[in-house]
């Protein structure tokens, strides 16, 4: 198609010179002579030749051209893919045969039209946006996935993959895209999340029905890694090791037996709030403290949240009532003793502080320690070291100290009864527990705590309690504080009828000024009550034939009264 152009043009060049060769000689007398006239027709020729050599050339290129174009536009058209081409306005300037069909529209109706226009939802959109931006400065070829609208209305999920390209003649840059359709891929994703999530429920159900079945097996398992663990361990110093932790075992056996004053801390009030906000203070430090404040106010329970509260939490707290032990062998409690130490020290013994090492000690009514004991106490606490009775060898020991007392040390301290020097390291951090009548607005939530406990422990439904009783029970003076208001709610709930709670005890109110009498003759009757009732015991305090368990009260608590009362066994 390019020959039959080419030739009209090369024979218009050559036929002036094909003419002006056949004029006629120039006449005899002319300037140009023969030889050079021929010597020009010659030139001619050859120039022409080569123009006809050059003309063949371009309409072999021109030939090539097209069917090289031919090639692309059928390459192009019939490609599995799609693809596209957008100008900078984001207008579609061509798309081939297969992104048409993708589309189900025709091809002349997507030329010049918005890219944009095809995207289904936002979601699309603002990717279409991002994935635009990053081609158009140059980010080499990019990714996306996005979903477009086909001429029916159904959602075609397709991945784009654009580059940007420029145009040399227009000065133009447009994006190349390739839109592959990933409905496939997509269902096949679906498909294996959905084969997954069955996978995982059967799986799931599997093993609910192994756990079943291997429960026995798991606790042998632990059973097994337990004991090999404790062989393991096992050293030198395994019998002293199991000496301690038999000791141990049986301090904490007594414990729970014994079990706590009345569970666990209740109360709201400022005062309480207050001791609540010290005891958090002062629990993960490992300074000594001293509680103060009257019996039955909960200063053992304080004593066991610090503990609770505080880095040795893992060790025992090892309690020691300074009032319960006997004077003659309260040494050998504390710090143990050797076989033969004193007549009836039949074996050796481990003390309470070899027992808390690590932990922490309670030494309860610290001010009924006797002033030779004092001593040594001291010396634990400066030194952490001590002698068991009837040894020469040092011990030392890494032990919290958290001492409480009823009485009011400095007093005693004057009266010179208890040293000084002891009080000053035992007050490192000094916490007052405030009396139940400086908390009357605890009282009704100890009482419903008291009820409920109660109620569990004896088998009664009591669940109301009148107006007049609370006002009875918060205006009280409550001397025995907590321990005394326990004991009367566990005396009302044994001998209440029906739901209501009736408290039958009598509570003779007084106030600092104008009852003074009122209070003196109270306390004379509480006192000639302890007396003959001590006196029906023959002076016996604890036991189930005691004193304490006849008044209703704790040992510590009727000790503290005897000792108010001036009360001395004849």
């Amino acid at each position: 198609m390019g020959i039959d152009k080419g030739k009209p043009q090369l024979t218009a060049i050559g036929e002036p010179h094909r003419r002006k060769a056949e004029q006629p000689p120039a006449p005899v007398g002319s300037t140009r002579t023969e030889p050079e006239a021929q010597r020009l027709l010659h030139e001619l020729e050859v120039h022409q030749i080569e123009l006809e050599m050059q003309n063949a050339d371009l309409r072999d290129a021109r030939e090539e051209l097209e069917l090289s174009r031919n090639r692309y536009a059928e390459l192009y058209d019939f490609a599995p893919v799609g693809y596209f081409t957008i100008d900078e306005r984001g207008l579609i300037r061509e798309v081939n045969l297969a992104g048409a069909q993708l589309l189900g529209i025709e091809r002349r109706l997507l030329v010049k039209r918005p890219f944009t226009d095809l995207l289904i939802n936002a979601a699309s959109r603002e990717i279409f946006s991002r994935h635009r931006d990053a081609v158009s400065h140059n980010q080499g070829m990019q990714k996306c996935e996005i979903d477009l609208k086909r001429k029916d209305g159904t959602t075609l999920p397709v991945q784009l993959q654009s580059i940007m390209v420029g145009n040399v003649g227009d000065k133009v840059d447009y994006i190349h895209t390739t839109v592959i359709d990933v409905s496939d891929r997509r269902r096949a994703e679906d498909a294996l999340q959905k084969a997954y999530g069955q996978l995982e429920r059967m799986v799931e159900k599997r093993t609910q029905a192994l756990v079943g079945a291997n429960e026995q097996l798991l606790l042998e398992i632990e059973e097994h890694k337990a004991t090999e663990a404790s062989l393991r361990k096992a050293n030198v110093e395994i019998k002293q090791l199991s000496d301690r932790l038999l000791a141990e075992n049986i301090h904490i056996q007594r414990e729970i037996s014994r079990g706590s004053d009345f569970g666990d801390i209740i109360g709201k009030s400022d005062a309480i709030s207050y001791v609540f906000f010290r005891v958090e203070q002062v629990a993960p430090q490992n300074a000594t403290v001293l509680l103060l404040g009257e019996t039955g106010t909960g200063k053992g329970l304080i004593a066991r949240a610090i503990h609770s509260r505080s880095a040795r939490k893992n060790r025992p707290m090892i309690t020691v009532n300074c009032t319960a032990l006997p004077e003659n062998l309260i040494e050998s409690e504390l710090f143990g003793r050797e076989k033969g130490a004193f007549t009836g020290a039949n074996a050796q013994q481990m003390g309470r502080f070899e027992l808390a090492n690590g932990g922490t000690i309670f030494l309860d009514e610290i001010g009924e320690m006797a002033m030779p004991l004092q001593c040594k106490l001291l010396r634990v606490i400066q030194d952490g070291e001590f002698e068991r009775l009837g040894s020469p060898h040092t011990i030392k020991v890494d032990v919290r100290i958290i001492a409480a007392s009823n009485r009011k040390l400095e007093e005693e301290i004057r009266a010179g009864r208890f040293r000084g020097d002891l009080f000053y390291r035992l007050s490192v951090f000094p916490i007052t527990i405030p009396p139940l009548r400086q908390r009357r607005e605890d009282i009704p939530i100890l009482v419903q705590y008291f009820v409920a406990k109660y109620n569990k422990k004896i088998g009664k439904e009591i669940d109301t309690v009148s107006k007049e009783t609370m006002n009875a029970l918060q205006e009280y003076q409550w001397p025995g504080n907590v321990r005394e208001l326990e004991n009367v709610i566990e005396r009302a709930i044994i001998t209440s009828h029906g739901p209501e709670l009736q408290v039958l005890d009598r509570f003779d109110t007084f106030q600092d000024q104008g009852g003074r009498h009122e209070a003196q003759a109270l306390a004379d009757l509480e006192r000639n009550h302890i007396l003959k009732v001590l006196g029906e015991t023959g002076w016996r305090i604890e036991g189930k034939k005691g004193a304490a368990i006849i008044l209703g009260l704790n040992s510590s608590t009727l000790r503290a009264r005897m000792r108010k009362y001036g009360l001395r066994r004849p």
